[in-house]
């Protein structure tokens, strides 16, 4: 097949980096263009080397409509602002947008879903580990055959990270109150501090640490009266989140416009 021109945004981020390494490493992908703010260290500088290998050729730039111009692939790690913009000028080009950003608003997801509509092809995803989105599953069918059982989850990451909840947490609850048929918006709890008396029945509850290097760490425990359930997923590396990408823009390239999840790329979903 044609290889499929590919921009990575974010390039000189912790995920960035990551990106860059897989898409030069995949035979069926290029990289055409490397985004990154004008202020950020590795601005200007070769993609290749600052991802640790060899040079690439392609100058990380802020330039997004020219890079934009001359791919079909963007692989996004960045902010929500940054994604919204992307998601729009993507869908103006029909391009395959692949999103794994987090902290977005409700407001960002409405754009987003707009710009899917629009044209672009998004797969977006809190997490694209296949062994976390299995877990998700995992949880979803846990949740609703013990409807009984209090659902608590646990995150920790690096201390770098500047979102809480983690998006991958969020989307662990999300799974479990689908599986209740609940909204997690109306049912989580995010903070406990002083005498918050006893846990409310039927609500998720959230945990966050932040310390030293830690890639994800997360944790589902689902506590009933006589036994406690305990789904743990830790990452080891960020190349499984890189990989996962990879993935998902091979797969989104031959689908139509649409809004799509890493669970779709796997067919979890079917």
């Amino acid at each position: 097949m044609t290889q499929l021109r590919t921009i990575v945004a974010g390039a000189s981020g912790r995920m960035g980096v990551a990106n860059v390494r897989a898409v030069a490493a995949h035979p069926d992908l290029v990289l055409v263009g490397a985004l990154d703010r004008s202020g950020a260290p590795a601005f200007g500088k070769d993609a290749g080397l600052v991802a640790g290998i060899d040079e690439l050729g392609v100058a990380i730039t802020d330039d997004a409509p020219a890079l934009l111009a001359q791919a079909d692939v963007i692989i996004d790690f960045t902010a929500p602002a940054a994604s919204v913009s992307i998601a729009q000028q993507a869908a103006a080009r029909g391009l395959v947008h692949i999103i794994g950003t987090t902290g977005c608003t409700d407001e960002d997801e409405a754009a987003i879903a707009a710009a899917a509509k629009a044209g672009a092809r998004i797969v977006k995803s809190g997490n694209f580990s296949p062994g976390m989105v299995a877990l998700a599953v995992l949880v979803e069918k846990a949740a609703a055959a013990l409807a009984d059982y209090d659902v608590e989850i646990l995150e920790m990451h690096h201390n770098l990270k500047v979102d809480a909840p983690s998006g991958t947490a969020l989307m662990l609850g999300e799974a479990a109150a689908k599986g209740r048929n609940i909204s997690l918006k109306d049912n989580s709890v995010r903070v406990r501090d002083g005498h918050t008396g006893a846990r409310e029945t039927g609500t998720i509850g959230f945990a966050t640490l932040r310390g030293g290097n830690v890639i994800g760490d997360h944790m589902v425990i689902l506590a009933g009266q006589s036994e406690r359930i305990e789904l743990t997923h830790r990452a080891q590396d960020r190349t499984i989140y890189a990989n996962g990408a990879v993935k998902a823009a091979l797969w989104a390239q031959r689908q139509a416009a649409g809004l799509y999840s890493m669970a779709d790329v796997l067919g979890l979903n079917d």
